[in-house]
């Protein structure tokens, strides 16, 4: 027998008002907002876990979320429904050839003196896997001639379990991979089923976690960083969750540090603590203002 789903208003009828209260605690959880115009989308997530839970009202759903000891645990189950992320490997080709370029030249020519010589990057917002095994396979060729001598981590961090189960499980499929050449899948990847997994080498760099970006103590945590990337997380963000994400990002880098973020995004009216930079097809954040170079 096939379960029915819990009724969902008309579209013309107003929503729930206690949708409204549900949007409350997501916001003040994770600093996601959902303004008027999206709630039929949080209504058609939230339904999804009614329909999971067996429970029939928003009213009830609420209770469970608001309740003391298993309302965190649900809470991270919404999430997961609410953070649904698309992404594919090689997707911001112009960062990378502003990274090769630019921001790393700068970085070791300000960290010639460094002890130990590692670099480190943070993915935050990692989604699926994508952007940081991109990036892993990416340091890993310059190894040979930028980065000789250098060593690299990479920090990638999402919201979503599910999201991160994948990232772990490494396994794409042909719209994932579809930029990927046939250097990098043939050094890079194992073929799995009319699928590719990736190899050790990509995923020896790379640690996950699941990571807030509003919880403060846990991104307290996250230092010395010498690039970070933010690709589409922010804009789900009200004003205020931005300005408290990016003071993180602040101060999670080091001093001539970089932060990467949407193509369509920008730091314009949030903060002025760091400074644009434009690079050929592409811009990007600096901490400060590069001691050599241009």
């Amino acid at each position: 027998m096939i379960a029915t789903p819990p009724a969902v208003p008309a579209t013309n009828a107003p929503p729930d008002p206690h949708l409204y209260k549900i949007r409350d605690l997501i916001y003040r959880a994770a600093g996601i907002f959902h303004p008027d115009n999206k709630l039929r989308l949080l209504e058609d997530r939230c339904s999804r876990r009614l329909q999971e839970l067996g429970v029939k009202t928003f009213r009830e759903y609420l209770e469970r979320l608001s309740h003391q000891t298993s309302g965190r645990e649900e809470m991270v189950k919404l999430l997961n429904e609410i953070t649904i992320g698309e992404t594919c490997f090689f997707r911001n080709r112009t960062q990378l050839d502003a990274l090769r370029s630019v921001v790393l030249p700068r970085i070791l020519a300000n960290r010639s003196a460094a002890l130990p010589k590692k670099l480190r990057f943070w993915s935050a917002g990692c989604s699926t896997g994508e952007e940081p095994y991109t990036l892993a396979m990416f340091l890993a060729e310059e190894c040979a001639l930028l980065l000789k001598g250098w060593s690299f981590e990479i920090q990638a961090t999402d919201l979503n379990e599910h999201s991160l189960a994948h990232a772990h499980a490494g396994v794409y499929g042909d719209y994932s991979v579809r930029n990927v050449n046939t250097h990098y899948r043939q050094r890079y990847f194992v073929p799995v089923e009319n699928q590719l997994r990736i190899g050790p080498e990509a995923r020896k760099t790379i640690t996950f976690s699941r990571l807030n970006l509003l919880d403060a103590p846990h991104m307290a945590l996250m230092r010395n960083m010498d690039v970070i990337f933010c690709a589409n997380v922010l804009i789900y963000f009200d004003l205020q969750s931005k300005r408290s994400a990016i003071e993180q990002f602040h101060s999670s880098l080091q001093p001539h540090g970089y932060l990467f973020l949407g193509h369509s995004e920008s730091l314009y009216g949030v903060t002025d603590k760091f400074k644009l930079v434009h690079f050929p097809s592409a811009t990007g954040y600096a901490k400060a203002l590069p001691t050599t170079g241009s």
